[in-house]
């Protein structure tokens, strides 16, 4: 019966990162560094263990439908925007490209990038075409625009995924500006980046800026997604999301996160401090990163290479081999505990 399967799953997909405890087992380690999937190392605020813990009491029902809890504290943190919610970002540009894309539509995606912006638009049968970055991995937007003519979707990552670094919002303005379809600001990682992009949402109607709180907020556990969309945008949305896909758990420790600050500020600060302490110390080149990650060229060995013998030493790390217009000499590493920064400097240093 495969015969059945679409011919775009039938190869590919996403590529997740090694098990810990996998590792752990297979190599008779005591504990294993996991710098790998841009995880927050630091648990939950207590305010979101709060929210969460007592949502689960209520869970015999439904969650509400708008997340009007959520949408209220996100709207308090931000400001007057129009909020839409997803089960991750994922879920957000999943519903995002049934609104938009009909079968042969364009998808146009800055790459290399996050392998899901493509995948979720073949899903919709969209014709993907990827605008290569510059040798430096920035965004050429002279490029982009000429590859987005035409374009029902562009997609671009800022600070980008698995490179680190964030595209100026001047930019993002001119882009917003002539393209003729919608653009899709990923912004997974902007509380790590010096920049702002919210004010272009009052300039442009055709821009949606994407955010999670799996990474700076300590819930990627909890899949919780949102985005800021253009007010002609949100009713459609909400007609092609899927019924109570974020769960009143989610929803609601999300809500918490939101109040705690100080938990938002120890982790940029934690953030900052190791990430220029692995840029600083590790010795091979890097690309200057605005996230909670850095990007290492490891030539001449390969990403596959690297990251087998560092495996071997209780460290998973990402290669960077399955992003589509990567070279094969990339790895890249999250920010993780004190011990597990030290721990890969240490150890691939001695490489």
């Amino acid at each position: 019966m495969e015969h059945l399967v679409r011919s775009c799953f039938k190869t590919g997909g996403y590529v997740y990162a090694r098990s810990a405890s996998d590792l752990a087992a297979r190599y008779g380690l005591p504990r294993v560094a996991r710098l790998a999937s841009n995880e927050n190392p630091k648990p939950p605020s207590p305010a979101a263990i709060a929210r969460g813990v007592l949502a689960l009491s209520e869970v015999n029902r439904y969650p509400d439908e708008t997340t009007r809890g959520l949408v209220e504290a996100l709207r308090a943190t931000h400001g007057d925007y129009h909020f839409v919610t997803g089960v991750g970002m994922d879920g957000v540009i999943e519903t995002l490209m049934r609104v938009l894309v009909d079968p042969g539509d364009l998808v146009v995606v800055s790459s290399p990038t996050f392998s899901f912006y493509r995948l979720a638009a073949l899903a919709q049968s969209a014709d993907v075409r990827l605008s290569p970055r510059k040798e430096d991995f920035s965004v050429d937007p002279v490029s982009f625009l000429r590859d987005a003519r035409g374009a029902k979707c562009a997609f671009l990552c800022s600070p980008n995924n698995p490179t680190g670094n964030a595209t100026p919002p001047d930019v993002i303005d001119e882009i917003a500006g002539a393209v003729e379809g919608v653009l899709f600001l990923d912004n997974a990682y902007v509380e790590f980046s010096p920049y702002d992009y919210l004010p272009l949402l009052k300039k442009h109607d055709n821009l949606v800026i994407g955010r999670t709180f799996s990474k700076a907020y300590s819930l990627a556990g909890l899949r919780v997604g949102y985005a800021m969309v253009p007010e002609w945008l949100e009713p459609f949305f909400s007609r092609a999301a899927t019924p109570h896909s974020l769960n009143r758990v989610s929803s609601a420790a999300a809500a918490g996160a939101l109040t705690d600050t100080a938990h938002l500020q120890e982790t940029v600060s934690h953030n900052h401090k190791w990430r220029q302490y692995i840029m600083d110390t590790c010795r091979y080149p890097h690309i200057a990163s605005d996230a909670n990650f850095v990007l290492f060229d490891v030539s001449p060995r390969t990403g596959d290479e690297v990251t087998g013998l560092l495996a071997e030493r209780g460290i998973i790390v990402r290669s960077c081999t399955s992003f589509t217009g990567m070279d094969n000499h990339y790895i890249r590493v999250s920010i993780g505990d004190a011990w597990e920064n030290e721990l890969f400097v240490r150890e691939i240093n001695a490489l």
